[in-house]
């Protein structure tokens, strides 16, 4: 039995008075590949900086297995503008992620420049190394982002909608990507994601909230239930099911 990393007992989350999503139950196990669907405003993000301890519930429960702590989770967010016109090289940024193994120390020593270096060479970004991240493609600034994520933790990684302005060779290059930690490393993926394609594509399990939990569980009983039918349809029909 997979030893479980996460679990989510009751929580309600919001701002202040307003309640966001509540009452949702679910667990994260080592290896697993969790999806994390709904509309739009749904919660998705708050759970998100639940989940990393950026935001406290308003009720319930957020606990971490012994296997796994809240500073071992690697993290991609969302990109912004500013971020995109990033002035630094590709090894520095890779680097960066390794900030809070320093200390006080205020340098890198051997090992974790060895281990940002693994990283490049890991998701094939080595020869932009001295690159300015700003003059990279949108793709290969995520690879470099997803490095940087790698080098702060390797037991878990949290992605926001990794794929948002990627072109299509972009995208499957990525979800492969993310595939591949999953499955090679045992590196447990929780993937916030509209794409419902993607999610039917690669994820183990599904949390589908709206409000509230809709569904939780793995994706074959999440294809099979009335929620799921219904997004895959509104999927398939071509609206944005964000």
């Amino acid at each position: 039995m997979s030893t479980i990393q996460i679990t989510c007992k009751n929580v309600s989350l919001g701002y202040e008075a307003t309640t966001v999503v509540r009452d949702l139950n679910f667990i994260v196990s080592e290896g697993d590949y969790l999806c994390i669907l709904g509309e739009n405003g749904s919660g998705k993000s708050t759970l998100v900086k639940a989940l990393l301890g950026l935001k406290s519930q308003q009720s319930g429960e957020i606990t971490f297995g012994n296997s796994i702590g809240k500073n071992e989770i690697g993290y991609l967010p969302q990109q912004t503008i500013v971020q995109r016109d990033f002035p630094a090289s590709v090894r520095e940024i890779v680097q960066s992620g390794c900030m809070n193994r320093c200390g006080l120390r205020p340098f890198y020593n051997q090992e974790e420049k060895k281990l940002a270096s693994d990283m490049m060479e890991k998701l094939q970004i080595t020869h932009l190394a001295r690159r300015c991240y700003r003059e990279l493609s949108g793709g290969q600034q995520q690879r470099v982002l997803l490095a940087r994520a790698l080098c702060a933790a390797r037991k878990m990684l949290l992605l926001d909608e990794p794929v948002t302005g990627l072109d299509p060779k972009a995208t499957l290059e990525m979800y492969e990507l993310i595939a591949r930690l999953n499955r090679e490393d045992q590196i447990t993926i929780i993937m916030v994601s509209h794409d419902m394609q993607a999610a039917v594509k690669y994820a183990s399990h599904i949390l589908h909230i709206g409000g509230k939990q809709l569904f939780f569980g793995e994706k074959e009983a999440y294809l099979n239930s009335k929620v799921g039918k219904a997004f895959l349809e509104a999927s398939d029909a071509g609206g944005d099911s964000t």
